[in-house]
């Protein structure tokens, strides 16, 4: 069963936009993009672990990440309504798991 990407507010997506669209490589968007995609049929990739301990942004709590190169996805799951909420997209740096 596929799963559907939510973003849990209007101001969190619109910032994950932003931030989506200031990056200046074409082909990292798309892979970006792609990964994202994925998270519909898989919101658990294998080799992604859970962040320990979770992440809180704004009032949601991040539990998990997928990696694409430099940046990172934080995402939550609710497999009861079979929703992955994306929560944020940040360049990998000391401040990403903060």
């Amino acid at each position: 069963m596929k799963y559907e990407l939510r973003f849990p507010t209007a101001s969190l997506e619109k910032r994950f936009n932003f931030y989506f669209n200031s990056i200046p490589s074409t082909k990292i968007r798309k892979l970006i993009w792609e990964k994202i995609a994925g998270l519909e049929s898989n919101p658990r990739p294998f080799g992604e672990p859970k962040i320990k301990p979770p992440i809180h942004i704004s009032s949601y709590v991040a539990e998990y990440r997928v990696r694409i190169g430099d940046y990172r996805v934080l995402y939550n799951v609710d497999d009861k309504k079979k929703i992955v909420w994306l929560l944020v997209l940040r360049k990998r740096n000391e401040k990403t798991y903060k």
